[in-house]
């Protein structure tokens, strides 16, 4: 079949051209092989295509209607690869992608739109989802993903680095003091996130070295966006990534705590999308679009992510906030 396409072609050509050998000039080959295979199209069909003289050509009555044939594969053919080839050059089509609920909730929902205006043949189909999801088998061009560990069966492409912050609200911090060390949480009602790997133990860095602090409070959940409102509430103390509370902390109304110990679970954003050797165009345009989008330091890292001083003073005579 592939044979008998490829001498359409070729008739198609030779009829276009109106001579054997002008076709065979278009095509970069020669006219014995032109004729061979117009020859070869006649005889699998079985019928005569063109009445050919030393000094003329022309169609047969069925070789008129073949070719009308022939004409649209040609040109069907030709579309294909210049949308093939257009893909490659422009971002456009339909971009699957799915990320996690939360931030794309508080952040990937406006770098969408600014994507979408600057490419719009670009259509966005976006499946919030905190677990994750097989790329190749349910048909995603693209994952965010928020991880250590991106996967060796994928390719990932690091968007930036999230950063953590140990914090409570104003309130809180009035009534119980503010944590000068880890070992300090043991006295607080710690707000625990039990889908985060370090659970119940939080995981702090200073001057090189781990340090492992089990924690321990009368709330446990499951949802880090939960836990934030429990931490605006004045429940208690919690670590969250920054993408989620620094509006808070510019604003006041939660406060950085252990600026010195930096809460450490060492986690990134990632683009996580198939290796492949021509990787389309609308997934390399929407990386390298949230990678200058969000930049370097992201708005919601803004004078976060710095030694702090708190408002709240200090004191050593607080109850302490952990139920007995």
């Amino acid at each position: 079949m592939m044979e008998q396409l490829a001498e359409m072609m070729v008739f198609a050509k030779v009829v276009e051209m109106k001579s054997f050998s002008a076709a065979a000039n278009a095509l970069n080959t020669s006219k014995s092989l032109i004729s061979k295979q117009v020859s070869s199209l006649e005889s699998t069909l079985g019928v005569r295509l063109l009445n050919r003289t030393t000094r003329s050509m022309s169609l047969t009555e069925i070789g008129s209607a073949y070719y009308q044939h022939c004409f649209r594969i040609a040109h069907e053919i030709e579309a294909a690869r210049a949308t093939a080839s257009q893909l490659q050059t422009a971002p456009r089509g339909i971009l699957k992608l799915s990320a996690p609920v939360v931030f794309a909730a508080l952040h990937l929902a406006g770098a969408i739109d600014a994507f979408l205006k600057k490419f719009p043949d670009v259509e966005i189909e976006l499946d919030t989802s905190d677990r994750i999801v097989d790329i190749v088998d349910e048909g995603y061009d693209l994952a965010i993903r928020i991880t250590n560990n991106p996967g060796q069966t994928t390719v990932s492409r690091k968007i930036l680095d999230l950063h953590w912050a140990t914090c409570a609200s104003p309130e809180y911090l009035k009534r119980y003091g503010i944590p000068e060390s880890p070992h300090d949480l043991l006295q607080h009602n710690c707000l625990v996130n039990q889908n985060l790997p370090h659970g119940k133990g939080w995981s702090f860095t200073v001057d090189g070295k781990d340090i492992a602090m089990p924690v321990k409070g009368n709330c446990k959940v499951n949802s880090t966006e939960v836990m934030h409102q429990l931490a605006l509430a004045g429940v208690g103390v919690g670590v969250f990534p920054t993408y989620i509370v620094g509006t808070n902390i510019q604003q006041g109304r939660l406060n950085r705590v252990l600026c010195d110990y930096t809460a450490s679970p060492g986690f990134g954003l990632y683009a996580t999308y198939m290796p492949n050797r021509y990787m389309q165009t609308k997934v390399r345009s929407f990386i390298d679009h949230l990678i200058a989008y969000f930049g370097i330091e992201p708005s919601w890292d803004h004078d976060v992510i710095l030694p702090c001083t708190a408002s709240v003073p200090a004191k050593k005579n607080r109850a302490a906030a952990v139920p007995a």
